[in-house]
C-alpha cells in the first residue's frame, strides 16, 4: 500500500533538507535475484513435504505455512519489478487504473506475508509447547485435522486482514493495527517461553526424559523467531516513524535506509529454508533426494 509499503516516496522534502543522511538506493536487480532465490527455496520446502509422506505431519504443515508466507514476500517484489519494467517500457500508463489495481494486489501480498509469518510462528510456538509439555497426549491434541482447520482459519483471517489494511491504508488506526501485531506476537511467544521455563523448572526430570527432537524443535523456533525479528523489525519501525514523525530530521535519517530494510525482509525468505534444512535431518534428506533426482 502506498502509505505503508512505499513510504520512502512520501518523505517530506523539508525533512530531507534538515537531514544530512543520504538516501540509500540499492539496485533493483539485487532485489529481483534475492526474491527469485527466496521463491525457489520455499517452493522446495513445500514440494519436499508434499512428496514425502513421513513429512506430512502437523509440525511440517506449520512450517509450510511459514514457507508460504516467505514466498509471498518474495513474490511481491518480483511482481513489483516486472511492473516497473513494463511501466518504463511504456506499456503501462503511470498511475493508471491497471497499475493502481496491481499495486493494491501486490501490497496485499506483502501484508499477507507479514501476517502469515506472525501467525505461523505463533502456531509453531504453540505446537512446540504441546510437544514438550504434553508429549504423551500430543498426537491426540494436535491432529492433522485440527492443524488443517487452524491453518485455514489463520489464512482466511490473514487474507481478510490484508485486504482491509490496503483499503483503509490512509488511516492512522490501520497503521497502528498493522504495527501492533508485531509486538503482540512477540508478547505471546515470550509469555509462552516464560511459562515453558517455569514448567521446565518444576518438571526438570520429566524434561530430561523427552526425545531430543522435541527440544531441538524448540531451539529451531527460537532461531526462526530471532531471524524474523532481525529482518522485519527495522521495517515496522520505519512505518511507525513515517506515521508519527515524518518531518523530524532524525526520523528522516533512519527512513533513508528504507531499501536496506526492504532487503532484510527479502533475505528472511532466503534464510528460513536453510534453517529448516540445517535443523531437520528429515527435510535435509528430502532436499538431497529432490536435487539428485532432478540432476539424474
Amino acid at each position: 500500500m502506498k502509505h505503508i509499503i512505499n513510504l520512502h516516496e512520501n518523505i517530506n522534502d523539508t525533512a530531507r533538507n534538515n537531514s544530512d543522511c543520504p538516501h540509500v538506493v540499492l539496485p533493483e536487480e539485487i532485489f529481483f535475484i534475492i526474491s527469485i532465490i527466496g521463491v525457489l527455496e520455499n517452493l522446495m520446502v513445500l514440494l519436499a513435504v508434499i512428496k514425502n509422506k513421513n513429512l506430512q505431519s502437523p509440525m511440517y504443515f506449520f512450517i509450510c505455512s511459514l514457507a508460504i508466507s516467505d514466498m509471498m514476500g518474495s513474490l511481491y517484489k518480483i511482481l513489483e519489478n516486472i511492473l516497473i519494467v513494463f511501466r518504463n517500457m511504456g506499456y503501462l500508463k503511470p498511475r493508471g487504473n491497471f497499475e493502481t489495481t496491481a499495486d493494491d494486489i501486490m501490497d496485499s501480498l506483502f501484508i499477507l506475508s507479514l501476517l502469515g509469518s506472525i501467525f505461523s510462528l505463533s502456531v509453531i510456538a504453540a505446537d512446540r509447547y504441546f510437544t514438550i509439555f504434553h508429549a504423551l497426549q500430543y498426537h491426540s491434541i494436535v491432529t492433522m485435522r485440527r492443524a488443517i482447520v487452524v491453518l485455514t482459519v489463520i489464512w482466511t483471517g490473514c487474507t481478510g486482514g490484508a485486504i482491509t489494511m490496503v483499503i483503509f491504508s490512509h488511516h492512522v488506526p490501520t497503521v497502528i493495527t498493522f504495527t501492533s501485531l508485531f509486538p503482540l506476537m512477540l508478547v505471546f511467544i515470550l509469555c509462552l517461553y516464560v511459562h515453558m521455563f517455569l514448567l521446565a523448572r518444576s518438571h526438570a526430570r520429566k524434561i530430561l526424559t523427552l526425545p531430543r527432537a522435541n527440544m531441538k524443535g524448540a531451539i529451531t523456533l527460537t532461531i526462526l523467531l530471532g531471524v524474523f525479528i532481525f529482518c522485519w523489525a527495522p521495517f515496522v519501525l520505519h512505518v511507525l516513524l513515517m506515521t508519527f514523525c515524518p518531518n523530524n530530521p532524525y526520523c528522516a535519517c533512519y527512513m533513508s535506509l528504507f531499501q536496506v530494510n526492504g532487503m532484510l525482509i527479502m533475505c528472511n525468505a532466503v534464510i528460513d529454508p536453510f534453517i529448516y534444512a540445517f535443523r531437520s535431518p528429515e527435510l535435509r534428506e528430502a532436499f538431497k533426494k529432490m536435487i539428485f533426482c532432478s540432476r539424474s
